[in-house]
């Protein structure tokens, strides 16, 4: 069997997670959740509901956090751009992934609209088995590549993920699995250009793939028909996207499953600035001359831009002395001081300049860690710390009080959010059982 072959059978095969998978499966669902609700409150928000109700009427899907509906494929794209806006979503480190965020608003849409439509409600284990294959499959392909990202991976090989997941989710039999993973590279794009430039067309990237991934199944429900060589193909996903091999992913499959190792993010800010972030916290109101953030390339790609006055929330939130400073100033990162005052106060500004960020040697261009950041006080004393695993990986879990710190944070950002589930009871919340 070819390497496809052997994910498709994969996506497709009737899994039963074990407890362990199934527990870090729905903790995960409630933290996309809960960043999802935050989300509403996000720069671009309104705009993107906005474009998302004239594509169409319809009510068959809930948005999260509010309590507007519309078409599931319109959903799923408003419910992705949220879970996303605020760089709080969680990440697979080693793939440069962030599995959750495309998978579980398309597999939502497509829940609420089996519902709207009368058709059997799907088991809670069938669902969880759905989004754990779904991550899978994205931070698997993610993890295959050994190429620096040039492409968004998180969207490219996240609409992957939340297309099979989808297709299990609709019944579809495994003979059309091909044709899904084949339809969802037809539609799957977004480069790191908008990263690069931290402009809000990052989060709309993810949105377009969890869209995309609904209306990929959808087409191949309806007769249609797509390439099958999408991941090693002359055009495929590992000749085009990232370098690498499909079979690096299939030889390891499912052993173990990938959603046990990605990390939450404590703060709403990019996941490649949460070591440094992390170790500067206990400094929160000291009196700190200078720090210096020893990085592997891609943290410096990711987040080593400089922090100026006027400059947009979704830059800031990607940019690392701003972010040390806020956590220097504040021992915290609120997501709401990222408004006009915030982000142009020249006190944060002119703290923001003491921080300097420096590529180490790391030869892995998709190497977050390690890390190590080297304070020097006013008093001349220095403080050299290594950071071997960043706060929220399986290496350096929150405990369940920062998790619930986190909720907390969550819940006040989204005040529209009635649902008593959506944060208590998160699982039947996304199964909407009554």
């Amino acid at each position: 069997m070819t390497a496809t072959a052997r994910i498709l059978d994969f996506a497709a095969a009737a899994h039963r997670l074990g407890p362990s998978v199934a527990d870090d499966t729905r903790r995960l669902v409630a933290d996309t959740l809960a960043v999802a609700a935050a989300g509403t409150a996000a720069p671009g928000y309104e705009g993107v509901l906005g474009v998302a109700r004239q594509w169409g009427t319809g009510s068959e899907a809930r948005l999260v956090g509010r309590a507007d509906r519309l078409p599931a494929g319109a959903a799923a794209y408003v419910n992705c751009f949220a879970a996303h806006a605020l760089e709080w979503d969680a990440v697979h480190e080693g793939a440069v992934v962030h599995a959750m965020t495309a998978v579980v608003p398309a597999v939502m849409a497509v829940l609420d609209r089996r519902a709207a439509n009368g058709l059997p409600r799907t088991e809670e284990a069938d669902v969880l088995a759905a989004i754990a294959v779904g991550v899978d499959v994205a931070a698997g392909l993610g993890l295959a590549a050994t190429s620096a990202l040039s492409f968004f991976r998180p969207a490219v090989t996240g609409i992957y993920g939340a297309a099979l997941a989808v297709a299990r989710i609709e019944g579809l039999p495994q003979a059309m699995f091909a044709d899904v993973l084949g339809m969802a590279h037809a539609h799957a794009a977004g480069t790191m250009q908008a990263h690069t430039e931290g402009s809000i067309a990052l989060p709309l990237q993810f949105a377009n793939a969890a869209r995309s991934a609904v209306h990929a199944v959808d087409l191949v429900r309806h007769g249609l028909t797509a390439a099958h060589d999408v991941l090693d193909g002359p055009f495929g996903h590992f000749s085009l996207f990232d370098r690498g091999t499909a079979a690096t992913y299939a030889d390891r499959i499912g052993t173990p499953w990938l959603i046990g190792e990605i990390s939450t993010k404590p703060f709403p800010s990019g996941r490649a600035s949460h070591a440094a972030l992390a170790a500067l916290r206990p400094f929160a109101g000291q009196d700190v001359a200078a720090v210096e953030v020893q990085v592997p390339p891609l943290i410096g790609h990711l987040v080593g831009r400089v922090a100026h006055a006027g400059m947009a929330a979704s830059h800031a939130r990607l940019c690392l002395p701003f972010l040390a400073a806020m956590m220097l100033r504040d021992g915290a990162i609120d997501p709401l001081r990222f408004d006009p005052a915030g982000l142009s106060d020249a006190a944060l500004l002119a703290l923001a300049e003491r921080v300097t960020v420096v590529v180490d040697g790391n030869p892995d261009p998709n190497a977050m860690s390690p890390q190590r950041v080297i304070v020097t006080m006013a008093d001349g004393t220095i403080h050299d710390i290594a950071v071997p695993a960043t706060l929220g990986s399986p290496k350096a879990p929150l405990d369940p009080a920062a998790q619930q710190a986190k909720r907390d944070q969550c819940r006040a950002l989204a005040p529209d959010a009635t649902d008593p589930r959506l944060f208590a009871a998160p699982i039947d919340y996304l199964l909407d059982l009554t």
